[in-house]
């Protein structure tokens, strides 16, 4: 009897490792609710963002952590009509949203992808652009899953990094510092990856992001 309560104890302990392996997990009801609504939609600056990218038809882009698709559905016409858009997400719910939802707007160059904690198991090595919004304070082990997706990434392509300013007063998450990070730690990781800062729009979301955008050393 004491061996299996011991067993039903690791189990669950395993479990709820799992379960917390990312940071701030909710239902897809829930992120779905949160990344729609109005307001922060015009936060985003989707299309802003989106010209800043210089996506051009063809090319292969990556949304990491993409959520309900709201980056992914625009990045998507961006490449048209040959181009492709990997929408990766940890949880399979989400997914089945964007594929929905894809096939309701007749979105037919998106292929959702259910990638691992550290790693987004892209299913081709030759990505132009990963696209990362709003999603590596989101991530556990960043250094490891951005060392992992560089290996994803052709030799001409790029990484783009929108993420909260640490240093904002206002910040979402100032009471949560293990969702917090700083920019040196980001430009230190990407070159532990094997990447440098190419480009910044520091006019985009002044004061309360950045935008960093990162090509091979």
């Amino acid at each position: 009897m004491i061996s299996r309560v011991r067993t039903l104890c690791f189990c669950a302990a395993l479990i709820a490792t799992a379960a917390n392996a990312q940071l701030a997990a909710r239902k897809a009801d829930e992120w779905v609710t949160t990344l729609e609504g109005p307001q922060r939609v015009a936060t985003q600056k989707v299309d802003q963002v989106i010209a800043k990218l210089n996506l051009k038809p063809g090319m292969v882009v990556a949304d990491i952590g993409a959520g309900s698709g709201l980056f992914s559905r625009p990045l998507a016409t961006a490449v048209a009509p040959n181009g492709k858009v990997f929408a990766v997400d940890i949880q399979q719910d989400l997914l089945n949203y964007m594929d929905k939802r894809n096939k309701e707007e007749h979105i037919r160059n998106t292929q959702t992808v259910l990638g691992e904690f550290n790693d987004p198991k892209l299913p081709r090595r030759d990505v132009d652009l990963a696209f990362i919004n709003d999603v590596l304070h989101h991530i556990e082990n960043r250094a490891a899953y951005l060392k992992n997706l560089g290996a994803y990434i052709k030799p001409s392509g790029r990484i783009a990094i929108i993420e909260m300013n640490k240093d904002d007063p206002n910040t979402p998450h100032k009471n949560q510092p293990e969702l917090l990070v700083s920019r040196d730690q980001i430009t230190q990781w990407m070159s532990d990856a094997g990447f440098k800062l190419v480009e910044e729009h520091a006019d985009l979301f002044p004061g309360t992001k950045w935008f960093l955008i990162f090509g091979r050393q």
